[in-house]
């Protein structure tokens, strides 16, 4: 049993209109840099339901030291990871335990 069903291949123009479309509505509610890396955070680390807490820390924690989480979270391996996010708020916590010990 054969299905003739072929559906036209998009062309990579209206795929990239489509994109730019997406990009220019979300772009009327982020006002502020920080809401648009704490976008990107929650997006890069697959927990888009809680982006508020993202954009929190974006706004009240250095960049420094989100950096530094999240890049360590990047260098591991691809697939070793089941929840990149959990990842990230241990390292986060670490890595502001080392800032307090350093300070104090």
């Amino acid at each position: 049993m054969t299905t003739d069903r072929k559906k036209p291949a998009s062309s990579i123009l209206s795929l990239l209109d489509k994109y730019q479309d997406t990009i220019s509505a979300r772009q009327k509610y982020v006002k502020n840099e920080f809401q648009s890396y704490g976008l990107d955070l929650a997006k890069e680390l697959g927990d888009w339901e809680n982006r508020s807490l993202y954009l929190r820390l974006a706004k009240n924690t250095p960049r420094p030291i989100l950096e530094k989480a999240r890049l360590f979270v990047k260098d591991q391996l691809p697939g070793t990871i089941k929840t990149p996010y959990k990842l990230f708020m241990w390292k986060l916590k670490q890595i502001k335990l080392e800032e307090a010990a350093k300070k104090g």
